[in-house]
């Protein structure tokens, strides 16, 4: 485990008993509050807690320091844990809608004994436990309030991205002739994009004190179709992976997903090979997954995948190179997120 991993876990028992604490103050029972402590060590920790790092590590190259002082890392690392946070909310009601069994390696919370569906209020008091942070820390500052936009509208954003992709593609009424590529690009930048990557980083400009709007805009411009390139590339390796380096095997064409490859496929195939995606995917049966996976052969997707990486890696990297960094915003804050991403495996 990195040094900077361990760091910024030491945080999150300090944070969760000051949420504990809050909580404490209510009145309520004992047996309460367990419960709660039980959710959020549950649902917070051991994920790979690659966006809360982001925040820290934004914050420290937005002030070109190589080493932050205790009280500033203590804040960054609140708001890394902020979106940590938020990712456990949307996680825990993802499970319960898709009827998911597993995540990160252990059941899902939901499927914890005595737990069932009281996990949809768990999931809320994930999302609020979010505010009575950024209160505790932030309220003097002059900030404050955007930081409560900013996670209040990253939500909705989220949320919205989540909707369209519920509709779109249900596990249980396959429908190809839902899905396109404009409505796959909406969902990933709106369901993973905003959360996943400009969050982060807003919040590091934030307490930065990189306030304009041009700067935002700036970041958004690059940081959203990055975002959706990240998640072409996890609908790509679902398909095209090695499960021994990913780690699991892809589901995607037996789980009826709106992804890239399908929606690729869909965009180029003949009549005769559209019966055949129509007829096979979707299905939790092997043979047939077989079969859906002989159409993206023929069609030779995976040369199409190729040729979008190098199209879109070129066309961020001349967004990146053209950025005013005059206010103190950087470039390279989003080129080593790109360079993390770039032709990766898994």
């Amino acid at each position: 485990m990195s040094e900077a991993r361990k760091q910024f876990e030491a945080v999150f028992p300090e944070i969760a008993e000051e949420i504990l604490e809050s909580v404490r103050e209510t009145g309520i029972a004992p047996n309460a509050i367990e419960w709660l402590k039980e959710n959020l060590f549950y649902n917070s920790v051991g994920g790979k807690l690659n966006r809360g790092l982001s925040v820290v590590d934004t914050y420290r190259l937005l002030k070109n320091k190589k080493e932050l002082d205790a009280q500033e890392y203590k804040k960054a690392a609140v708001l890394g844990w902020c979106v940590e946070l938020l990712q456990a909310y949307f996680l825990v009601a993802d499970d319960i809608m898709d009827s998911s069994k597993t995540r990160r390696g252990q059941p899902c919370w939901y499927l914890q004994p005595k737990v069932g569906m009281i996990a949809i209020n768990d999931a809320f008091m994930l999302e609020a436990a979010i505010y009575i942070l950024l209160k505790k820390y932030f309220r003097q500052d002059s900030y404050y309030v955007d930081l409560i936009e900013l996670f209040h509208e990253t939500t909705f954003q989220t949320e919205l991205g989540q909707l369209l992709d519920l509709i779109t593609a249900p596990e249980d009424d396959v429908d190809l002739s839902r899905f396109s590529l404009k409505k796959h690009s909406f969902i990933v930048t709106y369901k993973t994009a905003f959360y996943s990557f400009y969050l982060p980083v807003a919040l590091a400009m934030y307490m930065a004190g990189i306030s304009s709007p041009c700067d935002f805009k700036q970041a958004k411009d690059v940081l959203l179709p990055l975002g959706e390139y990240f998640q072409v590339q996890d609908d790509y390796l679902d398909c095209y992976g090695d499960p021994d380096v990913i780690g699991k095997i892809g589901t995607d064409i037996q789980d009826n997903k709106c992804g890239w490859v399908i929606n690729k496929a869909l965009e180029k195939c003949s009549p005769a090979q559209r019966e055949t995606l129509d007829a096979n995917y979707g299905i939790k049966d092997s043979a047939k997954e077989a079969k859906v996976k002989q159409v993206f052969a023929d069609l030779d997707l995976q040369q199409d995948y190729f040729e979008y990486e190098e199209e879109i890696v070129t066309e961020l990297r001349k967004r990146i190179a053209n950025i005013d960094e005059s206010r103190g915003f950087k470039g390279e804050v989003i080129e080593i997120f790109l360079n993390k991403i770039y032709k990766r495996q898994k």
